[in-house]
Parts: structure tokens; sequence; C-alpha cells
């Protein structure tokens, strides 16, 4: 039988420490969710491998991989005050993480059948400062906004302007831009209405739905 808790610490010391997360409050969320209970039954032993773990029967939603989504929480720099939305919620385990780590947290997540899973384990876990709602990922929840803090949780070809406009003013948004191994995270923040950007580091993280590059015909 495996033992599930002895994993978490070696995720924590081995695929956290070890790839510069450093944040206590980061390290002690990732250690206490139990990444087995997002996952499929038949997918559990796989849950803490240093690769993104399908969600879903069919395998066309991952959650990231601990250190990949541990770097990304970590650059948004989320504060116990801050309100933040988690595009991509899937079967709910970034949005539980962060629920420790912030005042109050919105997951969006396009998947209905993964939006009632991630209600699910969040009420399983007793969670009681995240929701998750249904909704398309590029447009956002504009009903909430704006946001201290926007963590997109997965890999995006073009952000829309749509989710920018969604940031609080001094707020920030963290992405992994780019398709396959190709990919950078990203910091975006905004100050007096303007938002710019910043290389964070690379990264590959499996793509969410939704947010493809309009096609370009040429004749």
């Amino acid at each position: 039988m495996v033992n599930f808790a002895e994993q978490r610490t070696l995720m924590v010391d081995n695929q956290l420490r070890t790839n510069d997360i450093t944040d206590l409050r980061i390290i002690g969320a990732m250690g206490k969710v139990p990444r087995e209970k997002f996952v499929p039954e038949n997918q559990q032993e796989l849950a803490y491998i240093d690769e993104d773990v399908s969600v879903d029967e069919n395998g066309e939603r991952k959650m990231l991989k601990p250190h990949i989504f541990g770097r990304l929480v970590q650059l948004a720099d989320i504060t116990d005050k801050d309100v933040v939305l988690v595009v991509g919620a899937a079967s709910g385990y970034g949005v539980a993480v962060v629920s420790y780590l912030a005042e109050s947290v919105v997951g969006l997540e396009v998947d209905v059948a993964l939006s009632e899973a991630a209600s699910a384990n969040l009420e399983r876990l007793g969670i009681e400062n995240a929701a998750v709602i249904d909704g398309d990922l590029a447009k956002g929840y504009a009903a909430d906004a704006p946001y201290d803090v926007i963590l997109v949780n997965g890999s995006v070809e073009q952000l829309p302007e749509a989710l920018t406009a969604q940031m609080k003013d001094e707020g920030r948004l963290v992405v992994v831009e780019g398709e396959s191994n190709a990919g950078v995270a990203k910091l975006y923040t905004k100050s007096g209405g303007n938002v710019s950007s910043r290389f964070a580091f690379n990264a590959h993280a499996s793509a969410l739905p939704g947010f493809e590059k309009p096609e370009v015909f040429e004749f």
C-alpha cells in the first residue's frame, strides 16, 4: 500500500526545495494538501511524480508538476489579504493549496465534471474560503473582479486581455506562455492601469483549453 504522506514529504524535499521554492507557507500548504485525492483512482500512485498527471479519465486535462506549480505560486507572492482567481481549476488541487495562502480564492473551470469534482474535493477537505465556478477560462470571472492575483493553472498560447483587465492596480498575474517544451513563466503586473510583464523562468506546462492563437490564413 502506498504511503502518500511519505510521498508528500519526499515531494517537498526532492522537488520543491531543490527548485528554489523557499516560501515556507507554500512548502507547508503543498505538504498538507493530498494530491492523490485530486486524480482518478487509477492515477493515485503517480500523484507525486515530477510530471504533469491526468485529472480526468481521458487524459486531456492535467495537474501541473509540483515544482512548476510551486514556483508559479511563489512568483505570485500571495498574501493572506489577497483575493485570488485560479484559471483552470481542474479537479481543485491548485485552489486548495492557494486557499491556505490567500484570504479567498475563486477557481474557474470550463469542464463541468471537473468543476463538480473540485467542489466536492474542497468540501471534503473542509476548505471554506474557496469556491469553483463554471465558465470560459479565457474570459475570466468578471463578477468577482478585480483580483489581487490571477494564477493561470496551465500553459497558454496567447494571454487574452480579458484576464489582465481583471487585475487590481498593483495586482499580479502568473502564467506559462508557449507551446510544448518552449514555454516560459511570466509575471504580469499592473500599475496606474498599465500592464507590463517580465520573464521569470523556463517551464513546461500542459495546455489549457481556449487559449489557442487564432489561425492566420496565408494567400
